[in-house]
This record gives C-alpha cells, structure tokens and sequence, in this order.
C-alpha cells in the first residue's frame, strides 16, 4: 500500500494511492495514520480493504506527512562514503545518530523556511524508515521486521547552525520545515530491495544530487537495530539514514539556497517532493 494524508495543514485526513495512481479516502476505517495506524494489525487490516470501494478524492489536494503524533524523528549522518568525503569527514565505524525536532517535520511539497541569520542552507535527500512495532535491543537479522515502510525524507540542514555555532548537529536540523517526508509511506511489500533503490535532486533544475541506496555505509536494517540499542523506537518513530554526495556543502564553491530557490527531489518507488525556499 502507499498511505497518505491529504488535506490542509491541521486537518489532513488519511487516505491511500491505489494501483491506477487514484487517491481514495480511508477515513471510514482510520481516524488519521498515527503510529498506531502502522501497527502490523491495523496494516493487515488496512490491505484487506479492497480500494475500489473507497471514496475516490478529486483534484490535487495538498499531501501532508504520512504519519502524525510520532514520538521521536532520529536521523543517521554521513552515511554514504562519498558524501562524508566531500564534506571532509572521515568514514564513520559506527552509525551518526542525531535527532531533528518533531517540529520540523512538513509535508512533503510545503515550503521550506530559511530561517532568520541563514547564511549556509542546504539540502539532502534521503530514505526514511517509519516503525511499527516496539523495538528495543533489536538485531540486525530482525531490525526491518519492525519497519512499516518506508518514505522520502528531505533532510534540510542549515551548515552555519549545524557545525559552526557549537553544540551539536541538533540545532541546524531542526527548524520549522526541515523534515519534508512523503509523499507516502510505502508499505515494505511495495519495495522489492530497500538496498537498491535509485535517488536524486535538484535545484532550480539542475541535478545535484544521483545516489542509490545500495551504497549506504549502514544499511537499513544496521540503522534500525543500531538505534534500538541507545533509545526504543515507538510506531510512527521516523528513522532518515544520511545522504548521498551532491550536497551543498560538498560544492566547489560551496553553494547554498535562497529565498526563491526549488528543490525537487525523489526516490525510485517511493514518489517525489518539490520545496519552495521562503523567509521565516
């Protein structure tokens, strides 16, 4: 399935894509897709629906994130081996872990803020996981049995807050608008190999970003058992697992967004996002 919530900001309702591409209302059998609306129960629930009985919605509603009320929004850095090199870091030997405020997540064609003294904003396009069971202490083998599916996830970052204004990385990930994720949560029987799926992005048109998830340092299921070990991942807890090169940061010169500026960005199998950059 790929699940959705569509609608204005505060008042999305849930919904899924179906096979044609058509949005359907899924609000009779759903009050909104919380974390608990990712539960294995209420999935197996959910794909028993037969789609074409489902209200089709008209025109081009808004798409809000595909999960509400989460717990926590933790976010794996340098992830990608080139990517960590062109920002002159050194490989990591164990999986980055920071987190990005809950407010900061967005719809996924909202647009981004720059916020106030921005001088360095940049971009990231990434794959996220959402969980939909408990998870603590989990292993490597077990860790994507845990997963309800997976998601685009924008990982706005501000370079100046993030690396020069001290403290940790936290505070240059987490404004308001720095976590487009969706358009969908696409259920794991939609992704064939998790580990093999081709991504992009661009700016004003131009691509900067052509990576693939097969050249991840850590994988997926690293990423998800990693993390269970220092904190329990509750269901709609969104996991994004780093970048490939192509970032902002990473050009010669460096080169950052402005007021203006659009970023489009996807993932093969898990739709696109597109960003308008505007003044906090």
């Amino acid at each position: 399935m790929k699940l959705v919530r569509y609608g204005e900001k505060g008042a999305e309702k849930p919904g899924l894509i179906d096979k044609s591409g058509q949005l359907r209302d899924l609000s009779a059998h759903v009050k909104d897709l919380t974390g608990e609306a990712y539960s294995p129960e209420s999935l197996k629930k959910l794909a028993a629906i037969d789609p074409a009985s489902l209200p089709a919605i008209s025109g081009k509603p808004r798409f809000g994130a595909p999960v509400t009320g989460i717990s926590k929004f933790v976010a794996i850095g340098l992830n990608y081996s080139d990517h960590a090199k062109e920002t002159g870091a050194a490989i990591p030997t164990e999986p980055i872990i920071f987190m990005k405020a809950n407010t900061s997540l967005s719809g996924p064609n909202d647009n981004v803020e720059k916020p106030r003294g921005s001088t360095k904003l940049d971009w990231e396009v990434e794959i996220a996981a959402i969980i939909g069971t408990r998870a603590k202490y989990v292993s490597e083998a077990d860790a994507l049995n845990y997963v309800a599916g997976y998601c685009v996830c924008n990982d706005v970052s501000e370079r100046n807050f993030q690396t020069e204004r001290l403290g940790q990385w936290t505070k240059g990930k987490s404004h308001d608008t720095f976590g487009p994720v969706g358009p969908w949560l696409a259920t794991k029987d939609e992704i064939k190999d998790v580990q093999n799926l081709s991504m992009w992005l661009d700016v004003n048109g131009q691509r900067r970003q052509t990576g693939s998830t097969k050249t991840m340092i850590f994988s997926m299921a690293k990423c998800v058992s990693y993390v269970s070990q220092f904190m329990t991942l509750l269901p709609g807890d969104i996991i994004t697992t780093g970048t490939p090169p192509g970032v902002g940061l990473g050009m010669k010169p460096p080169t950052f967004l402005n007021v203006g500026d659009v970023i489009t960005l996807g993932i093969e199998g898990l739709g696109e996002q597109r960003q308008e950059i505007v003044a906090a």
